[in-house]
């Protein structure tokens, strides 16, 4: 049997407040790269490992009953989407050598459960680090949020907060097929600069600039939002109830300002929800999957002519991993975060 090393990402402790790199270990161990005798789990080389902003929540101890099961335990590498090819097989469906993206954890070779793996490549005309972003979770969380929650109707008018990031930077090129008028907030100017001249937003603004996002959204949208998809939560969420037009659909995909905050901030403009009629609506990608045949069908002749565009940020190398996954927080990632683990 080969034994090789193994690098790993591993939970120092639980975490409080924003994480820090000190909070992961990049440790060696040795893993055996056979299967066990009459396994029917599957062994895997991890070539590229997604990270994204829900990682923070599975650092901390106390999780809501729904997500417990996946909690991160301290000493123990942490878990994620990724890209990998199968080395060996103890299921039907994989065989070696095939390429597959689903839950993985942060080191290079893995084995897990069969049901852990979410789909078989069969597309490698493009990039292998797109299906940790455009055509994997971010991709479909974009599409499944704007098309199956935002319902959207042409000329519509749409709001997309941390724009610039994995699943942000999709939403509002998805809408722009759709004849939709599109506004994107973002941290920086160069990320407001990339919304507008690369991913076809009409206009794009730096919430850090705005000392009142009210007006600001007064501003970008007199006639009021139709569609906010929601990815921060807190203040921007506030000003966003108070431009709503009647009958507004909000698809809520994340919360990154309030993950790392021990006292959460209110939210006090909800009364809105009542007088415009509002549907807004929390939802996780999971309940989606069994549409990605379909969104492979619309995505993939958009990529291939290049109608939708996807920017990565690319770090080398599992010991860049926390320093990668830790700068999602301050905003640090320029696009989709993506980390390489091996080159096939």
């Amino acid at each position: 049997m080969a034994e090789v090393r193994n690098k790993q990402v591993i939970l120092r402790d639980y975490v409080t407040g924003f994480p820090k790199e000190s909070d992961m270990n990049i440790v060696e161990s040795t893993i055996t790269l056979n299967l066990p005798e009459g396994s029917n789990d599957v062994l895997l080389k991890n070539l590229y490992l997604s990270c994204d902003p829900y990682m923070r929540i599975l650092m901390n101890k106390d999780l809501p009953p729904e997500l417990s099961n996946r909690s991160y335990s301290p000493g123990s590498p942490i878990t994620g989407y990724g890209v990998s090819k199968v080395l060996e097989s103890g299921h039907p469906d994989y065989k070696t050598g095939d390429l597959v993206w689903g839950t993985t954890k942060w080191e290079e070779y893995s084995l897990v459960p069969a049901t852990q793996i979410l789909f078989k490549i069969e597309h490698t005309d493009v990039p292998l680090s797109y299906y940790t972003g455009i055509l994997g979770m971010p991709g479909m969380t974009a599409y499944a949020g704007f098309f199956e929650l935002g319902s959207p109707k042409k000329g519509e008018n749409v709001f997309v907060s941390a724009a610039s990031g994995a699943v942000g930077q999709l939403v509002g090129q998805f809408a722009k097929l759709h004849g939709c008028y599109v506004v994107g907030s973002a941290g920086s100017k160069e990320k407001v600069d990339l919304l507008k001249n690369k991913l076809g937003f009409d206009e794009a603004f730096n919430y850090k600039e705005e000392p009142d996002l009210n007006a600001a959204l007064k501003r970008y949208f007199p006639e009021g939002i139709d569609i906010n998809f929601e990815n921060v939560g807190g203040k921007t969420l506030d000003a966003v109830l108070l431009n709503l037009r009647l009958h507004a659909r909000i698809p809520v995909c994340g919360m990154i300002s309030q993950y790392n905050l021990t006292q959460l901030e209110g939210v006090t403009n909800l009364p809105s929800l009542l007088f415009k009629r509002v549907h807004m609506q929390g939802f996780n990608v999971s309940d989606y999957y069994h549409l990605y045949p379909k969104f492979l069908e619309y995505l993939l002749p958009h990529i291939r002519e290049g109608k939708v565009v996807y920017v990565e940020d690319i770090a080398e190398g599992l010991e860049n991993g926390p320093a990668a996954l830790v700068g999602l927080y301050s905003g640090r990632n320029f696009g989709k975060q993506v980390l390489v683990v091996a080159h096939e």
